[in-house]
């Protein structure tokens, strides 16, 4: 179900969708009536209407965060994670799995000492209240190696009132995505302690909501106190 635009003489550039409350038109039609100077500026008007009025949330900006993987989501990178057997799994293996820092990004390869401060930062934990397999491997020394994984996809996407987001007096985000982090210990190039955590389904609502809209970063507060409101 359609009703025509605002003014009789466009009902046949732009129409309004009543059930959806969103605006339907041609866009090859709102360029042609945007070239005439003299109609440029209503167009963009009961655009701007249309939009403030029904909220338009395709028009907000959204952002993609991802690391480069193999992984397509948390499950995958899990499913693989768990094949990792210690003191069975070599490095050739995990070459095989994906877990080749040298071919695959975001794996950071640690040292023994990295490792010696990671698991030894103070006096107060000593190598016996460690896992046997971090034990074996610091025993080991310079034969002693880790890989640490940090994977993430993140989406971000604002939706709600374009002129309240514009102005800053309330913008709404939706952030989805999934985080997975692992820990592999080799030493002499076979696996003896793996360690996994991370997000398999993040779901956030931000809200962030601004009475002083785009005053309120430029000292907007202040202001008030002092005018005495």
């Amino acid at each position: 179900m359609y009703k025509t635009a605002l003014f009789p003489t466009w009902s046949r550039y732009v129409k309004f969708d009543v059930a959806n409350k969103n605006i339907v038109g041609t866009t090859v039609m709102l360029m042609r009536i945007c070239s005439r100077p003299t109609k440029k500026w209503w167009v963009i008007g009961v655009l701007a209407i249309g939009c403030f009025g029904v909220g338009c949330s395709g028009l907000l900006p959204s952002s993609k965060r991802d690391t480069k993987t193999i992984w397509a989501s948390y499950d995958a990178a899990k499913k693989s994670f768990d094949e990792i057997v210690p003191y069975k799994t070599t490095t050739e293996d995990l070459r095989r799995l994906g877990y080749d820092p040298f071919v695959a990004a975001n794996i950071k390869v640690l040292t023994y000492i990295e490792l010696l401060y990671r698991f030894l930062p103070n006096n107060s934990i000593t190598k016996a209240d460690l896992d046997e397999g971090i034990q074996d491997c610091l025993l080991a020394k310079d034969a002693c190696t880790g890989y640490e994984v940090a994977l993430w996809r993140r989406h971000e996407d604002r939706f709600g009132n374009v002129f309240l987001d514009l102005f800053s007096f309330r913008r709404k985000t939706k952030v989805t995505g999934w985080e997975f982090n692992a820990f592999i210990i080799m030493k002499n190039g076979l696996v003896v302690y793996k360690n996994s955590s991370g997000r398999p389904n993040i779901d956030e609502l931000i809200d962030e909501k601004k009475p002083l809209g785009p005053f309120q970063d430029i000292g907007g507060d202040t202001l008030i106190r002092n005018a005495g409101l």
